[in-house]
């Protein structure tokens, strides 16, 4: 039996990680830390796990985690995991770090992070664990670097054009909308009910975080240098993303031809489901699943690319499950069904 364990369990993520590894009968969840005030079962800090489980979380203590775990989560903020996971990493642990902290290249990292990365030695011998194009890859790693809630959905949605727009050098317009819960457990006035609720708006207009991230990934995969244009918008829910990606028709092929170019790539991937064409997925197809929901249709000289997913599950506690199946061989859909 595989043993298991989540730093930083008491997080959106890391209360969803927890929700579906207890599910996943290949593995032992054994092992639960965050900053809490004392050790306690962690269903009395949430009482929906009554029944689920008996374990305490505490907080955390390296060797004792490692005495415990096969496999360590980091659902931990930004800049904060690279200063622990090299602890696990000596120790023989294999490793997903649901953070930002090994998906980027250190200049980049460093410049979207307004702050000098901790662990440039380790950098590069992370995975990127985005299962649908790098599934080889993750099979033979031990250390993930688990994708962003935006990129997973944005990606997924272009990887299989992705070739043909910039060999037509078109430009790519993303309008992305996300649930609150994609900022974290924290309190900041912009993210409060009062704030959010019955209001709409629109934040860090082509420069977020999530902006290198795609690029990068993208570029790889075109094999020359792809830019975006993103904006993000906070919606009113608690969770779930909605991307409407617009990309110039001239020079591709036609709306029928482009959605069979879908339907062939992701045939075989369970987790993304691609409409019929001309039909578009709704947020409430996604929200408490691991699926990212794909809709393609050329109108008004336009290729119009609609994304939906849960940002808590396949954008990230349900991906980094996900991952760690295919790490440890295990089946892929286990814990997310």
């Amino acid at each position: 039996m595989i043993k298991v364990g989540v730093v930083g369990a008491t997080g959106y993520t890391g209360e969803e990680l927890i929700e579906v590894l207890l599910r996943n009968n290949s593995i032992e969840l054994t092992s639960l830390t965050a900053i809490v005030e004392k050790t306690e079962k962690f269903s009395v800090l949430f009482p929906r796990f009554r029944g689920k489980t008996e374990l305490v979380c505490s907080n955390l203590d390296i060797d004792e985690v490692c005495s415990k775990t096969d496999i360590v989560f980091l659902a931990l903020p930004h800049t904060v995991s690279m200063k622990i996971a090299p602890e696990f990493m000596k120790k023989g642990k294999k490793i997903i770090d649901l953070s930002a902290d090994y998906r980027l290249p250190k200049e980049v990292y460093e410049k979207w992070y307004n702050t000098s990365h901790a662990d440039i030695e380790n950098l590069p011998k992370y995975v990127y664990g985005l299962p649908e194009i790098n599934r080889k890859k993750i099979k033979e790693a031990s250390l993930i670097s688990n994708p962003g809630c935006f990129p997973t959905g944005i990606i997924l949605s272009l990887f299989p054009v992705i070739d043909k727009i910039k060999k037509e050098g078109l430009d790519v317009i993303i309008d992305s909308k996300t649930g609150v819960t994609g900022a974290g457990r924290k309190a900041l006035i912009p993210i409060l009910f009062g704030e959010v609720d019955g209001n709409f708006k629109t934040y860090k207009v082509n420069e977020h975080q999530h902006m290198p991230e795609m690029e990068y990934i993208l570029s790889q995969v075109a094999g020359e240098k792809v830019t975006i244009n993103f904006i993000p918008h906070l919606l009113p829910v608690r969770r779930g993303i909605f991307s409407t990606i617009y990309i110039k028709h001239k020079g591709l092929p036609s709306g029928e031809e482009i959605h069979k170019i879908y339907e062939d790539r992701y045939k075989d991937e369970f987790f993304v489901r691609v409409r019929p064409y001309g039909t578009m997925p709704e947020l409430k197809d996604v929200v408490g699943n691991n699926f990212c929901d794909i809709g393609v249709k050329v109108a008004g000289g336009l290729l119009i690319i609609v994304s939906v997913i849960d940002n808590l599950l396949k954008g990230a506690s349900g991906q980094a499950v996900q991952n760690m199946n295919i790490m440890c061989g295990i089946e892929e859909t286990a814990g997310l069904l």
